[in-house]
Parts: C-alpha cells; structure tokens; sequence
C-alpha cells in the first residue's frame, strides 16, 4: 500500500514520461570557417556576433566593386514654355546611365511677365482721362509696357512721341492706381497695394536724378571740399547743441565742485560741508559729460556711474569702499533699481553726505590723536628733581663723622631733600662731580 491507496487515487491518473510528445531532433549546424571550436561553443551556435572579425585579412585589402555612372554627353532638341511660338533648339545634355532628362528647360522659370491691366473704354472715359494725354497714346504706352515689361528706358526709346522717363512713369502709375481703386468693392481693400500706397511723384525723381549727375560729375577738389563743408557744420552744430544744454542747465555748480578731498574738511570750520546738498538736483544735470549730453539718449544708469565716480575719485579707492560698506549697512542698493532723475539726485546726495561724514570722523580722529600724543609729552616734560647744579648749591655741608656711618647720614639726608623721583641729567658745564673728603684725608 502507498500513498495513492491512501488517498483512493489512480495509479495511472498522470501522464508517464512515455506519453510526452518527443521534441522534434535539432537539425546539425556546421560550424562557420573561421571561427575556433571554443568559440563556437561558447556562442551556443546562435550565431551571435563575433568580438573580432571573421572576414580574412586579404578580404579585406580588395577595393568593393563599385557600379560607376556612365555620364554622356549628348546633343538633343529641346523646347522652352518662355516661348509661344514653339521654337526647337540643340544644347549639349548630361545623360547618366542612358536616361535621359525631362521636365522643362531649367532657364524657362527666369521669364517672368508683368500682369499689365487693361482698360475698356467706359472706365476711360470715367477714371482715365488726361488733358496731356490722348487716348492713343495711353494705348501705345500699356503695349510697350506690356512688350517690354516696364523697362521704361527701353519703353521710352520705341515710344513715337518725345516723352520723358519720367512721364511715361507717372502716366503708367496713375492709370493703374486709378484701375485698382475703381474697380475695388471698398479702399481698405487695395489699401496695402504698394501702388496705391505710395503715388508716384514725377517732380522728385528729376531732382534725383539731377542730384545724382551732378554727383557723378563732381571731381576730387570738390569732393574733399565738401567733406570739409559737412565736417565743420557738423562742429557747428554739435558746439551749439552743448551751449544750448549749458544754457538750460543754468549756472548751477556741479559735483565736481562739492565733493571734498579728504584733508579740505574741517570740523572746526563754521560751514558746513553737506550744505551744498540742497542744490543737487540741478547739480545731476550740470554733471552730466558732455559726450553724454550730445547723444541726447542715454542710459540714466551710466550718467550716474560717471557723476559717482567724480563725486568720489578724489577721495580714494579706499574712501569708495567705506561709502559702498556704508551704503550696504543703511540697506540701500549701490545702484538705485528704478533709476528716475530724481531718484538719482537723491542717490548722489546720500553718497556726497556720507562721503562728507566719513570725511569728518578721520579729522575727529586725527585731532583726538594730536590731543593724546599732547597730553603725553606733557607728563614726559613734568618737573622732576632738581638740577645737580642747584642740588649741589642748596646741599648743605656735613662734616663727615668718620668712617661708614657719617656717610651714611649724609645720603639719608639727601634723599629727604630731594623732591623728584628722577634726576636731570647732568649739566654739560658743570663737569664732574667733586670727591668727597674722606676721615682718613
């Protein structure tokens, strides 16, 4: 008895390995020439691609069989869509491989025609007419112009009556701005023609032309005169425009009369030196550059970089950076963000007023320091002990006593004489000092 007993389950109930369809046999593959059996085993016979190049080396310095066109050239017919008539000609053709080209002459799409309008006789007589003009002549203009496609000089030399370029011109264009308006449903419609925009004035084109012959014919004296002719009106002109903006600007002194250096400053001074502040607007247009002033547009942003750096460049590069640091711990930007004229007046007041308190604060501390280097020679120069000679005059004289202890007293009574606690130096003058008597002498 086993488990299928157990369980009440066939013996047979699963398929045996008999019953398995047997897989179809691989059919053998031959191993490729060229290629090692170790790699061909590890492949697994795939055909997976090669690290290296299976090809010979002799393969390898042949040159690929390349097909080459064969190019031809041939003498064919051809015709042209330019031509109405129908007109066969020869040109030499490229032919590749023996086929060969089709299509239109390449050159036809550079004819290009001109839509000349054309009249009826109702819209001449209602929009066309001209006391100058007869109607057979405006007829044999739009044919020339229609024959030649506006080339008006040639139109101008078949035309049968004397008229000028500029008559053949002005007629043309009028006719056919006069066309296009009557026969537009409403004017906005043709608005954007450039032949109804813009009408063409017989009378400028002759002065043209005339300014441009008389240019041609000009020789290199006159050439060069007329260069010195423009060039000193254009000096004319330019010191004009700089004593006009003077004069506008008034007499107002500009900053770089007020801004101070930094030894001109005095605090002891009765005026003081921010009291020019109260003129800076109208000192900003004074210091203005000129070079500026003759662009009459510029950027307000790069005027105030020029006045702010005249406002301090006497001060020093180091004098700048505490203005700068200044600026910074009061929390305002070095370049004002909407740069209008009167905020950049007020800009440049704010710089002028540091500049004059940093100014300030170095006399302050340059006094402060006379003040204490003076107050200290003071108590170097105090008096002290008396002078030797003066010592030696008022010591009175004490016979000496004998031996170590006269003396002795001696020296304890000139030290309760003596007042200072420093003694002078001794005087050139006097020379040494005497010896004392001795007992024993």
């Amino acid at each position: 008895m086993d488990a299928k007993d157990i369980l009440g389950l066939q013996k047979n109930s699963f398929p045996s390995a008999q019953d398995k369809k047997p897989r179809p046999p691989k059919e053998p593959q031959r191993k490729p020439d060229g290629v090692s059996r170790e790699v061909y085993a590890l492949t697994g016979g795939v055909g997976m691609a090669p690290l290296m190049p299976t090809i010979e080396a002799s393969h390898l310095k042949r040159r690929p069989a390349v097909e080459k066109a064969k190019v031809a050239w041939q003498w064919l017919p051809f015709t042209t869509s330019a031509r109405t008539d129908s007109l066969q000609l020869s040109h030499w053709v490229r032919v590749v491989n023996g086929v060969l080209p089709t299509g239109d002459y390449d050159f036809a799409k550079y004819n290009t025609k001109v839509d000349v309008l054309k009249y009826t006789d109702e819209e001449y007589e209602k929009y066309l007419t001209e006391p100058t003009w007869s109607r057979e002549e405006t007829d044999q203009l739009f044919e020339l112009c229609e024959r030649f496609d506006l080339r008006f000089i040639v139109i101008a030399d078949r035309f049968p009556t004397d008229r000028s370029v500029e008559d053949l011109k002005s007629r043309y264009y009028s006719v056919t701005r006069a066309l296009l308006i009557a026969r537009a449903r409403s004017f906005d419609e043709v608005a954007g023609n450039p032949l109804v925009k813009e009408t063409f004035n017989a009378a400028h084109e002759t002065e043209r032309k005339r300014a441009l012959s008389a240019l041609y014919a000009q020789t290199k004296q006159q050439e060069r005169k007329d260069a010195e002719v423009l060039a000193e009106a254009k000096r004319i002109m330019e010191s004009r425009a700089a004593s006009k903006n003077l004069e506008e600007a008034g007499a107002t002194p500009s900053f770089h009369n007020t801004a101070f250096p930094a030894d001109s400053v005095s605090p002891l001074s009765n005026s003081h030196p921010a009291s020019t502040g109260a003129h800076t607007a109208a000192a900003a247009n004074t210091s203005i550059p000129d070079s500026l002033r003759l662009l009459k547009v510029y950027l307000r942003t790069h005027a105030l970089d020029q006045m702010v750096q005249a406002i301090t460049g006497p001060a020093g590069i180091r004098m700048i950076k505490r203005v700068d640091q200044t600026l910074q711990d009061l929390g305002v930007n070095l370049k004002p963000k909407v740069p209008t004229k009167a905020v950049c007046a007020e800009h440049l007041e704010l710089r002028n007023e540091i500049l004059t308190l940093l100014n300030i604060q170095k006399q302050l501390q340059n006094k402060e320091a006379e003040v204490i280097a003076n107050r200290e020679s003071s108590f170097t120069e105090a008096p002290s002990t008396p002078k030797r000679s003066n010592r030696d005059i008022d010591r009175p004289f004490v016979p000496d006593m004998g031996g170590f202890g006269g003396e002795r007293a001696v020296k304890r009574d000139h030290k309760r004489k003596s007042g200072g606690r420093f003694d002078a130096p001794p005087s050139p003058s006097q020379g040494k000092r005497p010896r004392k008597m001795k007992a024993s002498d």
